[in-house]
């Protein structure tokens, strides 16, 4: 078991969901669904049902809305310390997903993350996190300067930083970071916002990011093989397909608590691969944006259905 500090974004996510053909510009019938949500909350649920102990720090409004951040923090077991701005609202993601469980469109209203300034890493009970901390995990919906402020905390203590990347219009809050993160989870499109680049194979992404000074990263393509590197080596590995989605919304958190948990455990590259893919598959069979059932037992029932990745380097 490690001891996991999380910093980033614990809110409410609000998804509806088309029952028909997806008719643009008119009204569709469907369904609402809402719940906690939030990139670095969503793999700090992840882990800890995995048997980690997780300490999350997050902004919160005074509301009805944060107070359901903390019961869904609590039935997880994540251990919660909020940030209340009693005269704030709780942050929500509202998205519309296809009758397949595919993202149409989504409107983050986040502002209440900019008051996350890097002095708040100065408090007392955020110092003594890090210090007790075997890895820290965070997200972009953090601003620039405490994104940088909390890796140069980390580098100080001798932590790991692990970040996800959100959205491709958050993700460009890491450039000045990215040599100082120990692992950057993203997707495709994400990488290209922070990069400019879009190599025709997808094996070319470490080279690219080795470049720009992200050491080890993870790039999740949908269908298509997901491409992880560290250091040493470059592996692929391609999801098996699944006869249906619940809802892909979560499933790059649930990739990111995946691999972290096996790499935490020791895994090499292909065995962190694996148990992301894994996760990841387990979040998108949901209907929620983690999976409630998840536990060691059932990621390693899951792994027999993940085929082996490739270390191509």
């Amino acid at each position: 078991m490690a001891n996991i500090l999380a910093l980033g974004g614990a809110h409410i996510d609000r998804r509806g969901r088309i029952s028909g053909e997806t008719a643009p510009g008119a009204s569709n019938p469907g369904s609402w669904k809402q719940e906690a949500g939030g990139g670095s909350f969503n793999a700090a649920r992840a882990l800890a049902r995995l048997g980690h102990s997780v300490t999350l720090f997050s902004p919160r409004g005074g509301d009805s809305e944060g107070e359901a951040v903390a019961r869904a923090a609590e039935a997880a077991g994540v251990i919660d310390r909020p940030l209340v701005f009693l005269d704030r609202q709780t942050p929500t993601y509202t998205a519309i997903l296809e009758r397949d469980g595919n993202l149409v469109i989504a409107l983050a209203d986040m502002e209440l993350y900019s008051l996350m300034s890097p002095r708040r890493l100065t408090m007392h009970d955020i110092r003594e996190a890090i210090a007790a901390a075997d890895l820290i995990l965070t997200d972009a919906n953090l601003p620039q300067e405490t994104l940088l402020a909390l890796c140069d905390t980390a580098s100080a203590a001798e932590k790991p930083v692990a970040a996800i990347g959100i959205s491709p219009a958050k993700i460009v809050r890491f450039k000045p970071s990215l040599a100082k993160l120990g692992f950057l989870f993203m997707n495709e499109a994400e990488a290209r916002a922070l990069t400019g680049a879009a190599p025709s194979d997808p094996t070319e992404w470490p080279a690219i990011f080795r470049t720009v000074g992200l050491s080890a990263g993870a790039i999740t393509r949908g269908r298509d093989a997901v491409v992880a590197w560290n250091e040493n080596s470059v592996g692929t590995l391609l999801p098996p397909p699944l006869a249906a989605i619940g809802d892909v919304t979560g499933a790059g958190d649930g990739f990111a608590a995946g691999f972290l948990h096996a790499t935490l455990e020791g895994s090499d590259l292909a065995g962190a691969l694996a148990h992301g893919a894994a996760s990841a598959r387990l979040a998108l069979i949901s209907e929620m944006a983690t999976a409630e059932n998840l536990s060691r037992a059932l990621l390693a029932e899951t792994l027999a259905l993940v085929p082996n990745a490739e270390i191509v380097l």
